[in-house]
């Protein structure tokens, strides 16, 4: 929830303090760097701490369960799609009761007015939005967010460190002979796959009202659309990962991913296009993220810090390709920038992906091929 708010209530944001949306995209840099900090300090104190005190919750998976833990990771993260999947609809009735339509009118990519701001610098630092509803949205968020908080700090108290060192893990150590090089294809991989997924998310709200035209109630649709099937295919992909390798799902992902932002791309001003892409790209992007941490995890132990690695990829993502595109939408706003994005990051997950697999079995291919060598 606290990821997918955003999207649907920018304008809101950027009205609430007179800046337009291109000002205001750098608010993805300053969540990102928290979130890269976090994961770069998270992943050396894994290693050293309480788990269930830190809540690492990938790597904490991976610890428990090992290569097995597919289908409890495809749970994990269906909890952040189902969140998301809530939030739009949370910012629809914050928003929609109490914003009248002509508030509604300006464009949203807009050069920045040299004299706009002045309203909101003089406005105190710590003050109430005229806009109440939309507070108690963010304040709602927030609130949740603490109380699940208090569940894992309660296991901290419930097993103790002693007790979870005397656990026999799961895990059967193993590193691949190129164990750095896949973790750096992984980085690049999560770079553009997460960063295209904040990006569709938190800017298909502004692209659907500003280009495709679509009305607000419409385009919080079109936003749930996207998060509600990205929601209800990691909860089937609970099952799945029980029948199916992460590698098939995460190849499936990358033709269904490549098929829909295509398509997006092709019919950028067809509402009916819009939203049978936007469903199928939701759908295909749902299962990468776990099937790409579970599908590592078969060919080399994942420590904290592996984990920390690739997450902080993730993290560069969902800070870069969001924030720039906030920027050249505002220099171009009559191009679809963002489809073309998500288009450019399906290609090239579509390609990193076999060069992965061919580095992690070639080792494997080799000493299959010794041993029919020496039965021969």
């Amino acid at each position: 929830m606290c990821i997918a708010i955003l999207g649907p209530t920018f304008q809101d944001l950027a009205r609430n303090v007179n800046r337009n949306i291109s000002s205001l995209s750098l608010i993805f840099v300053g969540r990102a760097s928290g979130y890269l900090f976090g994961s770069m300090i998270g992943g050396v104190l894994f290693d050293c701490m309480n788990h269930f005190l830190l809540l690492g919750g990938n790597v904490l998976i991976l610890a428990i369960w090992g290569d097995k833990g597919a289908p409890h990771m495809q749970a994990l993260h269906f909890s952040f799609a189902l969140g998301a999947f809530l939030a739009p609809i949370l910012a629809k009735l914050a928003v929609g009761t109490s914003v009248s339509a002509e508030n509604h009118t300006e464009p949203a990519f807009q050069p920045p007015a040299t004299n706009g701001s002045s309203e909101a610098d003089s406005a105190p630092l710590f003050g109430l939005p005229d806009d109440m509803n939309l507070f108690w949205a963010y304040a709602f968020v927030g609130t949740y967010m603490f109380i699940v908080s208090l569940f894992p700090f309660a296991l901290f108290f419930k097993k103790s460190s002693r007790q979870e060192k005397s656990k026999p893990s799961a895990q059967e150590w193993r590193r691949a002979e190129y164990h750095k090089t896949l973790l750096c294809l992984l980085f690049l991989f999560f770079f553009f796959y997460v960063g295209a997924e904040v990006t569709y998310g938190s800017y298909v709200f502004s692209f659907a009202t500003t280009y495709a035209g679509m009305e607000e109630r419409e385009a919080a649709g079109l936003n749930s659309i996207f998060w509600g099937t990205f929601a209800a295919c990691r909860g089937l992909a609970i099952f799945f990962a029980a029948c199916l390798q992460p590698g098939t799902m995460i190849v499936l992902s990358n033709i269904g991913s490549l098929a829909s932002s295509l398509f997006l791309v092709l019919f950028d001003k067809s509402p009916l296009c819009l939203w049978i892409a936007t469903s199928v790209y939701g759908a295909s992007m749902a299962t990468t993220f776990p099937s790409g941490v579970s599908w590592i995890e078969q060919y080399t132990t994942i420590s904290g810090k592996s984990a920390a690695f690739f997450v902080i990829g993730a993290a560069l993502g969902e800070m870069a390709i969001p924030a720039v595109i906030g920027i050249v939408e505002g220099q171009y706003p009559d191009l679809p920038v963002v489809l073309y994005t998500c288009l450019g990051s399906a290609i090239f997950t579509a390609v990193i992906f076999p060069v992965l697999y061919k580095l992690a079995t070639l080792p494997l291919d080799r000493q299959r091929k010794a041993n029919r060598k020496s039965e021969d």
